[in-house]
């Protein structure tokens, strides 16, 4: 299965909610099973799993998660499924489910149960059919390709002034910026936005600087691991952090001094751990969203590795991720932002130039974070990967951050 959660965002631009796009088959090798997909997963809701996985609570403070059903799964035991996490998901249906009492019944079970509803992929000529079920809903998500948003926002607001207007597949900046102050819309998704875009101070603080200087030293090719661990010394949240890591590889060791603390990790464990928290540290100031996807696509990278040969390469993998917003961490241009941290020639290329061993990996992230199936399947049939493979990458990468952070 692939699996993916894409952001919805305020005016602001900050993350408010997610919306969980999954395919269980690479559609590009059996075209056939296009036909019977609604039948995929008839017994459980595709992709729960993954919000199960990363855990609801390690996504945007209070953000909804929009979680597809389908004329089959909606039927199925939903409430069971996700009891523990039910006033937080919204079941999102599409014009697959019919407007027949059946549905129309099982939708209002499931609002009396708690959960919140919302409709997509309704054509503009669907929405005087579908009156009885647009009745229940919470949101409807209008793709702005697809329908005129501000005719249709009249129509809403007169015939159903509760129901949350979302506006989706917004493709530039400038067509956000034509609908982001009407009231009448509640929530955004685009192309365009993948990370949140934020403002900030364009002077780094000092706490900042010594954590630069730290990642400076360990992204050499050979660092000293002493002159690293004097520079942690200075900030006790990272020492405590550090004593946490070496607890947990080094069990009943007694650390006499922070030098000691460091050479238990060893020199690549410690480049690793310093690169993941101190990216970490300076997410602190920004929205969660910055440092969630940062870590995700670090490991995800580096679980992919093998997969795309490139096994040895996996360290700089994770560093190629994780550096991939360092731009808007530290609010400069990601090329000045690279020489800060003083990365490897093969990563700023990736990162800079989609060019490089490393590029198809970035470019395959990017893919899939936008939940373009097509053309993560594309890539997997040129690489003559499987999506299992892809699944079990992902999945390993979510379970990382919960449990290194949550």
């Amino acid at each position: 299965m692939l699996a993916t959660l894409v952001p919805f965002f305020d005016k602001n631009m900050k993350v408010c909610a997610y919306s969980l796009f999954s395919q269980k088959e690479n559609y590009l090798l059996n075209p056939e099973l296009q036909g019977s997909a609604v039948l995929d997963g008839s017994g459980r809701v595709a992709g729960l799993e993954i919000i199960q996985n990363v855990g609801i609570d390690t996504l945007s403070p209070d953000s909804k998660v929009f979680l597809p059903v389908g004329p089959v799964n909606v039927f199925t035991d939903i409430e069971e499924q996700s009891a523990s996490m039910k006033d937080r998901l919204v079941l999102l249906c599409d014009n697959s489910i019919a407007n027949t009492e059946a549905y129309q019944n099982r939708l209002k079970q499931l609002k009396d149960s708690g959960y919140e509803l919302a409709i997509m992929k309704l054509p503009v000529s669907d929405f005087e059919h579908y009156k009885e079920i647009l009745s229940l809903m919470d949101y409807i998500i209008l793709d702005c390709k697809r329908v005129e948003v501000n005719k249709a926002k009249i129509y809403f607001s007169h015939l159903y002034p509760n129901i949350r207007i979302c506006v989706g597949n917004i493709e530039n900046q400038e067509m956000f910026d034509h609908v982001k102050d009407d009231e009448a819309f509640y929530l955004f998704e685009g192309n365009f936005y993948r990370i949140p875009v934020t403002k900030g101070e364009t002077v780094i603080e000092p706490l900042k600087v010594n954590y630069l200087e730290l990642m400076n030293i360990v992204n050499d090719a050979d660092y000293e691991l002493t002159k690293a661990a004097d520079i942690i010394g200075r900030d006790t949240a990272l020492v405590l952090s550090l004593l946490e890591m070496v607890n947990r590889i080094a069990v009943n060791s007694e650390v006499t001094s922070i030098r000691h603390a460091a050479a238990i990790l060893g020199q690549k464990e410690l480049k690793k751990w310093i690169n993941t928290v101190i990216t970490k540290e300076l997410c602190a100031d920004r929205p969660n969203e910055i440092a969630r996807v940062s870590l995700l696509r670090a490991k995800f990278a580096e679980c992919l590795a093998p997969a795309f040969g490139l096994a040895l390469k996996a360290s700089e993998l994770f560093l190629m991720g994780l550096f991939s917003v360092l731009d808007i961490i530290l609010n400069v241009p990601l090329a000045e932002a690279l020489k800060k941290v003083n990365v490897s020639r093969d990563i700023a290329e990736a990162l800079l130039n989609h060019k490089g061993e490393l590029a198809d990996v970035y470019d395959f992230l990017l893919a899939y974070e936008s939940a373009d199936w097509q053309e993560v399947c594309r890539i997997l049939i040129v690489k003559d990967i499987t999506i299992d493979t892809v699944y079990k990458a992902y999945t390993e990468a979510v379970c990382w951050y919960k449990d290194m952070f949550f």
